[in-house]
C-alpha cells in the first residue's frame, strides 16, 4: 500500500501566467531527493480550480514524465460536476498516473446518496485507484462514515483523504471500513496522532516545504517512535500555523518561492501574502531547519 508523506504540490506558473514546467520539474527532482513518498498534482494546493481543461491533462502529463518513475503521481480531477470529472479522469488514465484523488463536489452541497453516486460513477469510469477527498471546510459538505463505509466496497477505491482534522472521525472511519482501506490526514496539524492511531499517512500542504521532516514524521509515527517523532512535530507547528495564515496555497507559494524553487506567482481571485505576515513565516521556516535566499 502506498502510504507516508504524499504532497499536495504547488502548481508554479510564470511571468505570463502559464504553468511553469522548469520550475515544476525543479519541484519534483526536489521531492525526489528530499525523500517524499509521493506527489498529488493539480489539487486544491495546486490551484486546480483555475487551471484550463487541457492545462489541467497536460500539466498531470507533464509531472508523470518529469517524475520518470521515481516517484507515484496521484491526480486531482475532482469538481462539483460529476460529468467534468468523469471526463478528465479518464483523459488522464493513461498518463502513468498511480491513481486520482477526488473532492467531495464543492458549493452545489450533495446529501450523502448524491456523494456516493458521484465517487461511484467516477470509480466506475477509471481502472486506477481513487482516493477520496473529505474537506467540510471548504466544499460546506461533509462525506460522513457510512457513506465512506460503502464507497470502500468499490473495487476502485482505495483511501481516503480526511481533512476535518477531527481524530474522532478517523475512528469512526476505522470501525466500518476494512483493514487495507487507506486512511491519510488532510490536516498537518494533526498528522502525528492520526498516524499513531492507525493512519496511513498525510496528503500535505507544509511538505512543500519540509517533505524530509514530514516523511520521517509518518515513518516515526507508524514505527510507534513517539519521542522522536514529537520533536519533529513540536518543531513543525509553528510552520503549519504560517501556511494557514491566509488561504491555502496563496501562504505556501510564497515560502517554497523562498526556497528559490518557484516565480512567486499566484491566479486571481487568489493574491499574494500580505506582507504583515511576511516575518512570522521567516521565522517558523527558520524554526523548522528551512534555508531561503532572504
Amino acid at each position: 500500500m502506498l502510504k507516508g508523506s504524499l504532497v499536495a504540490l504547488v502548481t508554479p506558473f510564470d511571468d505570463h501566467n502559464r504553468v511553469d514546467y522548469a520550475a515544476l520539474k525543479r519541484l519534483i527532482d526536489f521531492h525526489v531527493a528530499e525523500g517524499s513518498d509521493g506527489l498529488v498534482v493539480a489539487g486544491t494546493t495546486g490551484e486546480s480550480a483555475t487551471l484550463a481543461t487541457d492545462e489541467h491533462i497536460e500539466l498531470i502529463t507533464r509531472a508523470v514524465e518529469l517524475a520518470d518513475g521515481r516517484l507515484p503521481i496521484i491526480a486531482g480531477t475532482g469538481s462539483n460536476s460529476t460529468a467534468q470529472t468523469v471526463d478528465l479522469s479518464v483523459a488522464v488514465g493513461d498518463t502513468g498516473i498511480f491513481g486520482y484523488l477526488v473532492v467531495v463536489p464543492y458549493y452545489n452541497k450533495p446529501v450523502q446518496e448524491g456523494m456516493f453516486r458521484h465517487f461511484t460513477a467516477v470509480a466506475d469510469a477509471v481502472d486506477k485507484p481513487v482516493m477520496l477527498y473529505n474537506v467540510p471546510g471548504r466544499t460546506a459538505s461533509d462525506l460522513l462514515p457510512e457513506t465512506v463505509a460503502r464507497l470502500a466496497e468499490h473495487e476502485n477505491i482505495w483511501a481516503i483523504k480526511e481533512a476535518t482534522g477531527d481524530i474522532d472521525r478517523l475512528r469512526d472511519i476505522q470501525a466500518v471500513v476494512p483493514a487495507d482501506f487507506g486512511l491519510f490526514s488532510g490536516d498537518d496539524f494533526t498528522v502525528l496522532p492520526f498516524v499513531e492511531q492507525g493512519g496511513h499517512g498525510v496528503v500535505t500542504v507544509s511538505g512543500n516545504v519540509i517533505p524530509a521532516q514530514m516523511a520521517e514524521l509518518c515513518r516515526l509515527a507508524s514505527a510507534e517512535e513517539h519521542d522522536a517523532a514529537k520533536a519533529i512535530d513540536d518543531r513543525l507547528q509553528p510552520l503549519n500555523t504560517a501556511l494557514f495564515l491566509e488561504s491555502n496555497p496563496i501562504p505556501v507559494k510564497w515560502a517554497v518561492c523562498q526556497m528559490g524553487l518557484i516565480s512567486p506567482h499566484i491566479r486571481l481571485p487568489l493574491t499574494e501574502f500580505s506582507a504583515q505576515y511576511h516575518d512570522q513565516m521567516r521565522a517558523a521556516m527558520s524554526g523548522a531547519g528551512v534555508e531561503t535566499g532572504t
